[in-house]
């Protein structure tokens, strides 16, 4: 890092920033910003933030693609992002932070909660339905979160990847941002890993987000939960649903389940076979007035690897796993609440970086001329393609001079 013309090692940085509080307020008045020297002939700028009377660094809107993809202020490139069908108004990135407008009112009118039987099959949903372009449905905030904390992105020499440190980049993701005017951290609850040493806290902390849910005059204020699906058991009244690390259930009716397991097919499909895979959910909650108790009112599940990469098929899973444990650097696009065209997953490691397709469907006309068409736009574009027809076995997906390691999957 580069700091009013110093160079500091972004380990000090992080490991003694009290050390660097003049050198900050020095960067910040006189120059504007920090450097990174992730790729020293091509220093890239950082937002420098003060909160609290704390210094700390973030990446410069719309500039992340341009570093390292080692580098921490990597992003997506917006080519390869479905937050590049939105409009500014829809998310909006200054050096403040971020705003979004999201299509579900976080604010309604006070009135009774509906009973958790209530509800019909067939309504469309906030969350699977088409949005506005110019508001983000459920899933598009899902990805958004996703991609902003970098775990959408895998490298083989990252740290193993727990739901502790998704929990971690999550909700310090959550604090740069403001949804529907309102502090994203306020609304939101990342369920934190469970601990003996910090279960008390938490169940504090999980309490003082459900007050927050109650009546303010004649508004009454609804949340998010983002946690990982351990099970669902059916009640009289619908189904309780089980996060992992949070002993509170939350509720939803029969005919909302219903609605989930057909919009996505996939991530319930995919968690239950032989593969395995994880369900990571992200619920639009209410508190009963009753007995307090909260109520889901909408939501949107994503079917995720072993290191919670987002996939969009048990096909796209076994892929997954099989780049993971050859050691590949790769990212999967995700296409938020549109239907962009991207490749499956983009390898990182290789100039250019490899595109990877898996066809999963084989002899229907419309797919197959949809393959031959982004086929041939990756041959003119210059992008090596890897790709997998799933009838077939798996291809080699090992870089070059590498000896195959023994938890590659079979097939």
């Amino acid at each position: 890092m580069r700091l009013a013309g110093r160079v500091v090692p972004l380990a000090a940085l992080r490991a003694h920033p009290g050390r660097f509080v003049s050198l900050f307020g020095k960067a910040r008045a006189e120059v504007g910003h920090a450097e990174c020297l992730c790729d020293p002939d091509r220093p890239q700028r950082l937002v420098i933030r003060c909160r609290a009377g704390r210094y700390h660094l973030a990446g410069w809107p719309e500039q992340g693609h341009l570093h390292a993809t080692t580098c921490p202020w990597y992003r997506t490139d917006p080519a390869l992002s479905g937050s590049a069908s939105y409009p500014r108004e829809a998310i909006t990135s200054t050096d403040s932070g971020t705003a979004i407008r999201l299509a579900v009112p976080l604010r309604t009118r006070s009135a009774a909660a509906p009973p958790v039987s209530a509800g019909r099959a067939d309504t469309p949903s906030h969350a699977t339905r088409g949005t506005s372009r110019r508001a983000l449905g459920l899933l598009a905030l899902l990805h958004w979160l996703w991609e902003q904390a970098r775990l959408s992105l895998w490298h083989p020499r990252a740290p193993r990847r727990t739901w502790g440190i998704c929990h971690a980049r999550l909700s310090r993701q959550a604090g740069e941002c403001v949804v529907n005017r309102l502090p994203l951290a306020s609304v939101l609850y990342v369920v934190p890993p469970y601990r003996p040493a910090t279960g008390a806290r938490h169940a504090a902390d999980f309490e003082a987000f459900t007050a927050r849910l109650s009546g303010e005059g004649s508004q009454r204020r609804r949340g998010l939960v983002l946690g990982e699906i351990r099970r669902v058991e059916p009640t009289p009244y619908g189904v309780r649903i089980g996060l992992a690390h949070l002993r509170a259930p939350l509720f939803a009716s029969r005919a909302l389940h219903e609605r989930l397991r057909r919009s996505h097919r996939t991530a319930f499909a995919g968690h239950s076979n032989k593969h395995g895979g994880r369900q990571v959910v992200l619920c639009l909650v209410d508190r009963h007035p009753g007995n307090g108790y909260l109520v889901i009112e909408d939501a949107v599940v994503m079917l995720c690897s072993a290191t919670y990469i987002p996939v969009e098929s048990s096909y796209e899973l076994r892929m997954s796993e099989a780049l993971t444990a050859a050691g590949r650097a790769f990212l999967k696009p995700l296409r938020y609440d549109g239907t962009g065209v991207f490749p499956d997953f983009v390898l990182l490691d290789t100039t250019p970086h490899t595109y990877v397709e898996v066809w999963g469907i084989r002899g229907r006309e419309d797919y197959e001329q949809r393959k031959r068409i982004k086929q041939a736009h990756y041959r003119g574009a210059g992008h090596p393609l890897l790709e997998w027809a799933v009838h077939d076995p798996l291809p080699d997906v090992l870089p070059r001079g590498r000896r195959p390691p023994a938890t590659l999957p079979p097939g």
